[in-house]
């Protein structure tokens, strides 16, 4: 998180998630439980892995993922969200039922309702 002043709320809940990569991973994370990163890759479709790396850092860092090493050979990682990434995610739920209502408006195409 960023240590500069903020215009709204909405302001600083987007200095978290921004972007679409971050965001994704946040609601595949809420909707699917703890993730192996494998996982995570094929359920944010279209994510490189350098990005996704990036944005699990990212997460990490702002307390939004936790990741669990369970120090085994073939590794074995998992991430899932925190207390304060299962907040948020259930914040950001209307907004992402506001999009399925307006996706014919918005010009969007549903390819995997996520919808839990």
């Amino acid at each position: 998180m960023t240590d500069r002043g903020f215009y709204c709320g909405l302001d600083a809940a987007l200095s978290v998630v921004g972007g679409r990569w971050k965001f994704l991973v946040l609601w595949q994370l809420a909707v699917h439980g703890p993730q192996r990163f494998g996982q995570l890759r094929r359920l944010v479709d279209g994510v490189t892995e350098k990005v996704l790396i990036g944005a699990l850092k990212d997460l990490e860092a702002d307390h939004i993922v936790v990741r669990k090493d369970f120090q085994e050979l073939p590794p074995h990682v998992e991430y899932s969200l925190t207390p304060f990434g299962s907040n948020l995610a259930e914040a950001l739920r209307p907004l992402c039922e506001w999009g399925y209502a307006h996706m014919d408006r918005t010009g969007a195409l549903a390819s995997q309702p996520v919808r839990s």
